[in-house]
């Protein structure tokens, strides 16, 4: 089966069934330096296809960016982020 593939700029795991029990979600959290959705996350996905970018930003600093751009046990549940932290804004 072909990875699901989302916009070319976005993590596809905030309109995802699994995103609050996700390894790899959980994961790209931890390099943002957030709270996690989930302690423990219990949900292995297949073929999840991460894109770190690194920028320069002033003074010679650099940003990483990581996001989750495929993967074969992306589920759409549209919005599901949000329910999960309402008033929150999305992670971009």
């Amino acid at each position: 089966m072909d990875a699901w593939r989302g916009p070319a700029d976005m993590c596809i795991c905030v309109d995802c069934r699994w995103v609050d029990r996700c390894q790899a979600y959980h994961a790209v959290e931890r390099q943002h330096g957030v709270a996690h959705l989930c302690e423990q996350p219990d949900f292995k996905p297949r073929e999840p296809r991460i894109h770190v970018q690194v920028t320069e930003l002033n003074a010679g600093a650099v940003g990483v960016e990581w996001d989750v751009r495929a993967c074969a046990d992306f589920e759409a549940d549209r919005g599901r982020w949000l329910r999960l932290r309402p008033g929150e804004a999305v992670p971009a």
